[in-house]
């Protein structure tokens, strides 16, 4: 009976990995199972060497919960520490680059396939704007493709990171088999997210781990990429235009400028009073208003203040900074664990895509987390703790010589 739970928490795993794609409920439930399955198993139960600074982290947002006086307000963060058996769970049942390629593999073709639905979502909202003679831009901005997602954000950053992924196969795997679909799969993904029109991750995250995937592929891409980016503006569409531009010309409160320029100076009014413990998980969502500088005007601009679109503020105000320090350690040590594996890695170990797709991965959710606060998106941060986790099974490959 063992092997057969063995395989089946590995299985269940795989499922809840690629499921997060389409159904974050589906997920969840798998990642359950999976985690029943491991226990009953053979297997044994192994967290990446990240222990001490993620148990820190979880210290750090249960303590902060217990002194905010808001502890049914914040435990919805508590239940979100499930998501982090991904870590648990792919370190323990995944064993092989194979393994990880396959899941790459399958993230790419439902990926692929929600970034067709999306296609078919921008073409029927172009249609509906030409038949309400409304202008486009105005009309789209509000409400953007989601493919199987609920909102453009989180559709938006699981193509960021299935993208890089995928990239990083094409780049650097030895094998060959799937490359030629892979290409495909890789445009449809590119285009659909950059008509996702999200700022944050088509160019600011994206561009930057792909500059990084570039670099070790090759370097003269590094130098070409401004110059195709400039041809590429100068030929896209005018509703493309407008939005690249709006990063410094705005349209008014129908881009998020101000919106974001607001939480960010209340996220550190938020931090200046409460820098230890901050408010407390959820708390920022429930006491945004009474922290809004009193210089700025009323009514707020449309947007959304239930969270500081930041993930540096929102840790440091939601549960301290140094609770924000602790998941940074966990970053840090990730990359520098994850680069001086690469040092030792033969330059045709198949290892190496796999450690340069999540350094890329890490890099583009550092980027991005600047404008948004992406790991606080179960989805988003399913697919980046499972990458994470890959990464260190890659690393033990290494060591292993396989």
């Amino acid at each position: 009976m063992k092997p057969y739970l063995d395989r089946a928490a590995f299985y269940l795993t795989c499922g809840s990995l690629v499921s997060i794609l389409f159904s974050i409920a589906v997920s969840q439930i798998l990642l359950g199972l999976a985690l029943a399955a491991l226990l009953l198993s053979s297997e044994s139960m192994r967290l990446p060497p990240i222990k001490l600074p993620l148990l820190l982290f979880m210290a750090g947002t249960v303590l902060s919960l217990l002194f905010s006086g808001h502890m049914s307000e914040g435990t919805p963060q508590i239940r979100k520490f499930l998501i982090f058996a991904i870590l648990l769970l792919v370190y323990s049942t995944f064993r092989t680059v194979a393994e990880i390629r396959g899941i790459v593999l399958a993230w790419s073709s439902v990926a692929t396939l929600s970034a067709v639905r999306s296609l078919f979502q921008f073409w029927q909202k172009y249609q509906e704007s030409e038949e309400l003679h409304k202008n486009f831009y105005d009309f789209y901005v509000g409400e953007r493709i989601t493919g199987f997602m609920s909102h453009w954000m989180t559709f938006g950053g699981e193509e960021m990171i299935v993208l890089l992924l995928l990239a990083s196969y094409l780049f650097f795997s030895g094998e060959r088999r799937w490359k030629k679909a892979g290409w495909l799969c890789a445009a449809v993904l590119a285009i659909s997210m950059v008509l996702g029109f999200t700022r944050s991750i088509f160019l600011l995250g994206f561009p930057i781990g792909l500059l990084y995937l570039f670099w070790f592929w090759h370097k003269w891409l590094v130098a070409a990429a401004p110059v195709v980016a400039v041809i590429g503006f100068l030929f896209a569409p005018t509703a493309l235009k407008e939005r690249v531009t709006s990063i410094v010309q705005p349209h008014g409160q129908m881009d998020s400028n101000e919106h974001r320029n607001i939480t960010r100076r209340t996220g550190i009014e938020m931090i200046r009073a409460h820098p230890f413990l901050g408010l407390g998980p959820e708390q920022v969502k429930y006491q945004f208003e009474h922290w809004v500088p009193p210089d700025i005007p009323k009514p707020l601009p449309e947007g959304w203040y239930g969270h500081l679109h930041n993930i540096y503020l929102q840790y440091a105000a939601e549960r301290g900074i140094p609770t924000m320090l602790f998941m940074m350690w966990i970053i840090a040590k990730v990359l520098w664990d994850f680069l001086t594996t690469l040092r030792k890695t033969p330059p045709s170990g198949e290892a190496r895509f796999v450690l340069h797709g999540a350094i890329a991965v890490i890099l583009a959710i550092l980027a991005e987390g600047f404008l948004e606060y992406n790991l606080g998106d179960s989805e988003v941060l399913t697919l980046f703790l499972a990458v994470v986790g890959f990464g260190y099974v890659a690393k033990e490959t290494v060591k292993v010589g396989a």
